[in-house]
């Protein structure tokens, strides 16, 4: 066996372990997950409710258990793990894109977007009432936050293009421009909400998991999935432009396309998930980086780690939310931003540090 095969499949053997290792973790604290809550189910019964559903059989649980997980502990476990997929793998791959492990989705507008659209279909239901409600029905909110979210990350995208390319600095500086005038935008709409629009309005911007079910889930899943799994693909030409983008092109990589293509899935995946949820914030900022502060910077690695680790972390942050002013409930939203700030501000020290000792 020659030294390269022994190298590659040494790696080959570490990434599985790394893998394998954070896919039990998250299994072990999903399984814990559907127990937790007024009407507490056991790991036993939880499986037990599983395999009766699936084979057949006499099942250990009550009638009462086994409604309650089906109808509001799964789907919210489901809801969990894709929006914090989707956060984790979007935030790895523009960070892998903008070679910034500073740079997460928000950045290029989907998250402003989607609450400039929001909180218009909130203050004004009543006049998108009619036409658009036939349309939408019960998911006129979750449209109207997935188009605007899409809506200003292409006007971002376009803003960006020099010369038939991308200019990844443009586009980080044009998703804080619409960062910025959807925030105006935001405020000029709520000036005119009445008590109930603004409330309903501050509550969605906090992150909200609790609302979870299985019609949702119908109509996101195969967007998440598609652009969680889309994004995973990518990881040898962010390999590649880890390098410098001359240097990927050299190496055979479609440099715009891959830009456009990891932009326009970093979109559908966080403006899938924002508005399912509303806004979670940090996921895709910090799980790519622990992640590549343990395991390195390969993106074989890191994109399907970051995306079990964005799982496993928004998993850990709604446990907290629901168990820490038990019986009320905190907005998700919040315990994210107070896990992910101050790691935010660790990282600003690091990098800060880093430029310093060159």
């Amino acid at each position: 066996m020659t030294t390269t095969t022994l190298s590659s499949h040494r790696l080959y053997h570490a990434r599985g372990l790394a893998l394998g290792s954070l896919g039990a973790v998250l299994g072990l604290v999903a399984l814990w997950a559907l127990g937790v809550g007024a009407v507490p189910i056991s790991a036993g019964e939880s499986l037990s409710i599983l395999w009766h559903r699936m084979v057949g059989g006499v099942g250990h649980y009550s009638d009462r258990q086994a409604m309650i997980f089906w109808s509001i502990r799964l789907p919210r476990l489901v809801e969990t793990l894709l929006v914090g997929a989707a956060l984790g793998v979007s935030g790895c791959a523009l960070q892998g894109l903008f070679r910034n492990p500073l740079v997460e989705p928000a950045l290029i507008g989907v998250s402003s977007g989607a609450a400039l659209f929001t909180v218009v279909a909130m203050v004004f239901s009543q006049a998108l009432a009619g036409t658009l409600a036939v349309l939408f029905g019960n998911y006129l909110l979750p449209a109207f936050a997935f188009v605007g979210g899409l809506v200003t990350t292409w006007i971002a995208y376009r803003l960006s293009q020099a010369r038939f390319r991308t200019d990844v600095t443009l586009l980080i500086l044009a998703g804080v421009a619409m960062n910025a005038l959807t925030g105006a935008l935001v405020g000029l709409v709520i000036f005119y909400a009445d008590d109930a629009a603004l409330r309903d309005f501050t509550f969605w911007s906090l992150g909200d998991l609790g609302g979870a079910h299985w019609q949702s889930l119908l109509v996101h899943t195969p967007l998440l999935i598609g652009a969680t799994l889309g994004l995973l693909f990518f990881h040898r030409p962010l390999n590649a432009l880890s390098l410098g983008e001359s240097e990927a092109f050299h190496m055979g990589v479609e440099v715009e396309k891959v830009k456009k293509q990891v932009v326009v899935l970093s979109a559908l995946a966080v403006g899938s998930a924002v508005s399912l949820c509303g806004i979670i914030g940090f996921v895709g900022l910090v799980v790519p980086h622990m992640v590549r502060l343990v395991w390195g910077s390969d993106h074989r690695l890191v994109l399907p780690a970051s995306c079990l680790g964005g799982a496993l972390l928004l998993l850990l942050a709604d446990l907290l939310a629901r168990t820490l002013v038990r019986p009320a409930e905190l907005p998700i939203g919040v315990i994210t931003a107070l896990l992910g700030a101050p790691f935010f501000m660790f990282l600003l020290v690091r990098q800060k540090q880093i430029h310093h000792t060159r």
